[in-house]
């Protein structure tokens, strides 16, 4: 710990980081009962915290020997943190990243005069080619996260954090992706002020370092979320994970839900728009807040970065207002006659319908899905629930269902009178120019296509529910096949959203 210390104390990150400022929310605050502190990284050059470890460990080499250039690999904030300390440097940059990076990521790289190079749809993929670069170029590879010095110049934001608020602080909330910021952050706190808290918050789909905590060694994840693509980590480092163990008080888990609800959150307080990696951290705190009672405490959160494109804001909008427990969708059954949409609303009381669709099925009865304005959270969802029971209207809470909230709110027509055998599944699968018409010559191997619905939400991923025909005789070449695909996939036939509006 105290190697750290010194090495944190002489971190070299102010020739290109400032010293971001720790940011009173008061509409968080307010809200939540406790003072809430926002740790401003999204303030940096680029946005992000990653110029610190990047830059630390880039002079901390040149240093040690001669070097003309670097390589690394990252997905985004860190390929933007090692092309400004090359250019600072004056060094030649090469970042290798995935295919499916968000292009205001790749645009930033190459400003900063690095060269970017595209390769493979996952950071894993990414990476191997990056290493294969640098041993041919001879230059040094920068992890992004598994190093001592980039630990140490993550760590400078925990030495921040304790000068600029030497008052009391119940807990410190850090987003996770490899480890390296919680471990910097960690270690310093805890060595200066025991007392304060170091939680970490990761996506419940990227949940790495939760799941090595947990078990007592590095895990290494099948699929990742691709959600928050900063901190879709499928392994922990091994010197992160390491110091995690011994400074880390907990890991909090949040849905995409509650992470877009935390990226309006903090627009509400700042005006300024995080990624949503960059959220993590106010999600994990509202998560806790509401589990503990906590209140009238000092709460800071780490913002991480804001390099989010503009168009995937319709995604994280959309979700926001769940995650905010400010929306209720249902499937309700109606009876099929005139008025009774009418009659419905009136149940509902004043109440704002956000979202109604149906389409007739037969002459007795319809299936609706509506989406329903709450102002008071999951407790009035579940009155509501409960009052439209009363009144005689079967209903199925949708609410947290994943699949009804991405596809069947765009799909409600009616179900399908003659298709025999239909399975559902839903899949993710890297987007970039001809990904879809891959994935449909991938899905040709003779069996029909009854459902086909796709979304892409300005993302490095695009999403379709397939409704495929597949005899019972032949489920297990299916499976088979399913398998070989390589695309993150889910069966849905059960779900009951399926059930209600299109089996």
């Amino acid at each position: 710990m105290k190697q750290y210390i010194e090495n944190i104390l002489n971190a070299r990150v102010y020739d290109v980081a400032t010293e971001s400022s720790l940011h009173t929310a008061k509409g968080l605050s307010r809200r939540m009962d406790n003072r809430v502190l926002l740790k401003r990284e999204d303030e940096q050059s680029v946005f992000s915290f990653k110029c610190r470890g990047a830059y630390n460990r880039i002079f901390a080499l040149q240093k040690q020997q001669k070097i003309a250039g670097v390589v690394t690999a990252s997905a985004g904030n860190h390929a933007q943190g090692v092309a400004l300390a090359a250019k600072q440097l004056g060094l030649t940059s090469i970042i290798v990243m995935p295919v499916t990076t968000p292009p205001i990521k790749v645009s930033a790289v190459n400003a900063l005069e690095g060269t970017s190079v595209l390769h493979g749809d996952n950071y894993d993929e990414a990476c191997a080619h990056a290493l294969r670069i640098a041993e041919e170029k001879g230059y040094p590879f920068i992890h992004a996260f598994d190093s001592a010095d980039t630990i140490a110049g993550q760590g400078t934001i925990g030495m921040e954090i304790c000068r600029q608020h030497p008052d009391p602080i119940h807990a410190v909330f850090v987003p996770v992706g490899g480890g390296g910021l919680i471990a910097g952050v960690a270690v310093y706190i805890k060595y200066l002020r025991p007392d304060i808290k170091i939680i970490g918050v990761e996506p419940d789909d990227a949940n790495a370092m939760h799941e090595s905590l947990k078990q007592g060694h590095r895990v290494t994840l099948d699929r990742v979320g691709m959600f928050a693509d900063g901190v879709a980590v499928r392994q922990v480092g091994e010197e992160t994970f390491r110091l995690c163990q011994k400074y880390v008080d907990d890991v909090i888990l949040v849905s995409v839900d509650e992470i877009s609800a935390a990226v309006k959150d903090i627009f509400d307080d700042t005006r300024t728009v995080m990624e949503p990696s960059g959220a993590l951290a106010v999600a994990g705190m509202k998560k806790y807040v509401a589990q503990t009672g906590v209140s009238g405490e000092s709460l800071v959160a780490i913002t991480s970065g804001a390099n989010v494109n503009f168009d995937r804001l319709r995604h994280i909008a959309e979700r926001a207002e769940v995650g905010e427990q400010r929306e209720a969708l249902l499937a309700v059954t109606v009876p099929e006659r005139p008025g009774s949409f009418r009659k419905f609303c009136r149940t509902i009381g004043k109440r704002s319908v956000t979202e109604f669709n149906y389409r007739y099925a037969d002459k007795d009865s319809a299936r609706v899905f509506a989406g329903i304005e709450l102002r008071g959270g999951d407790q009035e969802r579940e009155q509501m629930i409960d009052m439209l029971g009363d009144a005689g209207y079967p209903v199925i809470d949708l609410t947290a269902d994943e699949m009804a909230k991405l596809h069947i709110r765009y799909m409600v027509g009616g179900h399908a009178k003659d298709v025999d055998n239909e399975l559902l599944y839903r899949f993710e699968f890297p987007e970039r120019p001809g990904a879809l018409l891959e994935f449909l010559d991938r899905m040709a191997r003779g069996w029909n296509i009854s459902l086909f619905h796709y979304r892409n939400h300005g993302s490095a991923f695009g999403r379709a529910l397939v409704g495929i025909q597949v005899p019972p005789d032949e489920r297990g070449q299916f499976q088979e096949f399913l398998d070989a695909l390589g695309y993150n996939y889910y069966p849905e036939t059960d779900n009951p959203a399926y059930q209600a509006f299109l089996a």
